[in-house]
């Protein structure tokens, strides 16, 4: 049992018609000068823009904001579900964001993608707020940031989101990707290992995770509740491929353990693709949420290593299995955030 990290970012949102990077079919069309006045911008003038770009950017949801002098008055910002014309719709998508879901951005990077084009990576994590158990929405994705070459200004903003194939407007499908997280997960407001959301699919997270303590106990079975008791009440539980009862718990802080009953060690932290689910888990669910992750991971290129772990966040003997929160996590031999 273990509550959502603290550690995570936002995304931006979209802009116009150039279909970010997973799509380019679409490309956007930017105002261009006479054959006689074209010409490829230099580097040191694209160079200034991404510099720009990866200075102003973490400001986006905070009390200082972006710096609107680098953006075209008519510029234009499409992600699925949204879009806006002109600066001060792009703003007020901005401060609307910004005061319902109060957002967590991180940027990931910024280069340059094309003579007019700069794309960057992002991750945002938002609350609704208005909703009484606080539902956290994540999206990960790219944006395509269009320049227009007759004053060097940002015409067009394109999000992508990673969760999705249809990332036009609208896209029913990027609406259901939003609905399906309001679901409700029980989530206990206790300490848990740190981390950082690096990507969001439609099936799971790819995590980066700080350095935590390890804890190893006796349970009954994984549905049981003992080792609850023994270890503070929320933990992870290691895959065991014997056929022996004996887990490995998770956890960043530890209070009263009984020494008899556990043993200590030190994980180093990592980069993990993590499967989120509810219910109570046992023997037979958790084998089955641990190979459809590892499908999913082949499907997408990635190879996870050797064992897995179960994470539970919540008492089984006090908790409706329906809001429990459940999460698989597979270590990941190696990943590179494109």
């Amino acid at each position: 049992m273990i509550s959502a990290a603290n550690f995570h970012p936002r995304p931006t949102t979209a802009s116009f018609f150039p279909e970010p990077q997973k799509h380019r079919s679409n490309r956007l069309v930017v105002p261009l000068r006479s054959a006689a006045q074209q010409q490829v911008p230099t580097n040191a003038e694209v160079q200034r823009l991404v510099n720009f770009l990866s200075e102003d950017l973490p400001h986006l949801f905070d009390g200082r904001g972006i710096d609107t002098t680098a953006y075209d008055d008519g510029v234009k910002f499409r992600d699925p579900i949204t879009k806006h014309d002109g600066i001060s719709g792009y703003l007020f998508n901005i401060a609307m964001v910004g005061k319902l879901f109060n957002p967590d951005f991180q940027l990931h990077s910024v280069k340059q993608t094309g003579p007019y084009e700069i794309s960057t990576r992002w991750t945002v994590v938002m609350k609704v707020v208005l909703l009484p158990w606080k539902p956290e929405l994540v999206l990960t994705g790219t944006s395509a940031m269009a320049i227009n070459p007759q004053n060097m200004k940002f015409c067009t903003h394109v999000d992508s989101w990673d969760s999705i194939k249809n990332n036009d407007y609208f896209s029913i499908e990027g609406f259901m990707d939003m609905v399906k997280q309001l679901r409700v997960y029980k989530t206990p407001d206790v300490e848990i290992p740190r981390y950082g959301i690096l990507k969001r699919t439609a099936n799971y997270e790819v995590r980066k995770y700080d350095p935590f303590i390890v804890v190893g106990t006796f349970g009954d079975k994984l549905s049981g509740s003992t080792d609850f008791s023994s270890v503070v009440g929320y933990a992870f539980f290691t895959r065991s491929f014997a056929p022996i009862s004996v887990d490995d718990l998770i956890l960043s802080s530890l209070q009263a353990l009984n020494e008899a009953e556990v043993s200590l060690r030190k994980a180093d932290g990592g980069i993990a693709a993590v499967l989120k689910f509810s219910g109570k888990p046992d023997e037979e669910i958790f084998q089955a949420k641990e190979k459809a992750l590892r499908r999913n991971l082949a499907r997408d290129g990635l190879r996870g290593k050797e064992g897995c772990l179960l994470a539970r966040y919540n008492d089984p003997r006090r908790t409706w299995s329906f809001v429990m929160r459940n999460e698989v996590l597979i270590w990941l031999e190696e990943f590179l955030l494109n």
